[in-house]
């Protein structure tokens, strides 16, 4: 399984358009085969921070899903409202039993 923990900054301002996109985002990518999870938070300390944690199949529908025109448009318009540049961290995990 492949992790994605992705932030952003938004500026001021621009906090109802970054929601809105980032909800329609998630919401599209969560029907993209080998899409495990895919969620926006919006971060407790910074309201104006919104987080990203997704989880996929493997690297290769992960890569897939980066090549889909509406995710490059998604990050296009996210970064429009970005008060600095998106951050974004790959993780290789594998799902570990729970014990009781």
């Amino acid at each position: 399984m492949v992790v994605v923990l992705g932030s952003v900054l938004v500026r001021e301002g621009c906090l109802a358009e970054a929601q809105a996109v980032s909800l329609e985002h998630v919401r599209r990518s969560r029907q993209e085969p080998g899409c495990i999870s895919h969620a926006v938070h919006v971060d407790c300390e910074n309201p104006n921070r919104l987080v990203f944690v997704e989880e996929w199949v493997d690297d290769a529908t992960l890569q897939a899903h980066f090549r889909v025109p509406a995710s490059r448009q998604f990050v296009a318009d996210l970064t429009r409202c970005a008060a600095q540049p998106p951050d974004m961290a790959l993780y290789r995990a594998e799902k570990l039993p729970q014990r009781s």
